[in-house]
Order: structure tokens, then sequence, then C-alpha cells
């Protein structure tokens, strides 16, 4: 019997560390991380949220985008493989990038490396881009073309024509504070909160 306890307590203490499968596991990150709300209920009402008459968003149709820790570049998730939660209580996610095969996939952190998918911007969508965003900037150069978080600097705002927004954009990306000038078929915006 005590050696039976001894394995159990064993497993429990290596269960932080192990794999394990999870159809959903950012739904289960959500519900890990919002600890701080669900142990306590509202002290009174006007802490309970108010119906403002807006629509909930379906979270099942979400993308998501992940930040390669190989080039520090952001890719489109294809799905969520597996997960595990780290002796340091961090949630991380094996995922696999879309156009990729199984050879690229990689582990990587929720909090720090997971995050709802840009948003491509529409040509009459320009003056929704302001100085001081965090864009998501398309880089390529003779080795690779990827997706970089950057910051817009500065912009010169054009007449459009025919050919859409001739806009252009001065921005400094965050991995190696380079600056270039770019058009909005360049740029995705963060998501709305």
């Amino acid at each position: 019997m005590e050696q039976v306890q001894k394995w159990f307590q064993s497993k429990k203490r290596n269960q932080a560390t192990e794999v394990t499968s999870s159809p959903n596991p950012l739904e289960e990150f959500i519900n890990i991380s919002d600890t701080s709300h669900s142990n306590s209920a509202p002290e009174s009402s006007s802490d309970l949220p108010k119906d403002t008459g807006e629509k909930v968003p379906d979270e099942t149709n979400l993308e998501f985008e992940a930040r390669s820790s190989r080039d520090g570049a952001w890719y489109d998730v294809a799905t969520f493989l597996t997960h595990r939660v780290l002796s340091s209580g961090e949630l991380e996610v094996r995922v696999r990038y879309q156009g990729f095969g199984a050879e690229e996939d990689e582990w990587v952190n929720v909090k720090k490396a997971v995050r709802e998918r840009s948003v491509p911007l529409e040509s009459s969508e320009c003056w929704k881009v302001a100085v001081g965003d965090l864009v998501l900037c398309f880089q390529e150069n003779a080795e690779q073309a990827t997706y970089y978080d950057a910051r817009v600097i500065e912009i010169q705002r054009k007449l459009h024509d025919i050919r859409g927004c001739r806009c252009l954009f001065l921005i400094q990306y965050d991995h190696d504070q380079t600056e270039e000038k770019v058009n909005l078929r360049r740029l995705c915006r963060r998501p709305a909160n």
C-alpha cells in the first residue's frame, strides 16, 4: 500500500512537466489563467458585468498566429497539436504552422508567443493606421519573406487612385530596430479588443 501511495505522489509531482493532449488547449489556458476571477464571487451587483446589448463574439472561429523561436517571425497557426504545463506553471503549446510540415512543429509559450491572428488591411482602411500603432509588417529579403511586429513612426497620406491606397508608412521593426517605408499592402493590423 505504501509503495502505491508513493507512486501516486510521484505521478502527481511529475504531472506538471508531462505532455497532455487536449482538443482546445487555449480554452484550458484561459480557464487556468483566469483563476483570479473564478475563485471569488462578486461582492456586489455592481461587480457584475453590465448587459450592453453588444453581441458576444463566437470564440470557436478564432484564428491564431504564433511567434517562432527560430526567427522571431509570426506565422499563422494551422493547428494546436498538444500542450504542456511547465514546472514554472507556464503553458506551452505545440503548433503546426500553416503551409509547413511536421518537421517545423515547435513548442511556444502561450502568453508570450500566441495571439489572435492579425488582420490584413484593405485599401480603404488606411485611415485605421495611426502613428505609434503596433502592426504586423511583411518583410522580404534575399533569404526569407516573413511577418514581424513593427511600430508606425510616420505616415505620408496621399490621394488614392484606381490602384488603391498610395499612402506610405515609415515603420520600425521591433526585432532589429530597422526602419523602412512600406505601402499598406504590407501591413496587417492587430484585432480590436
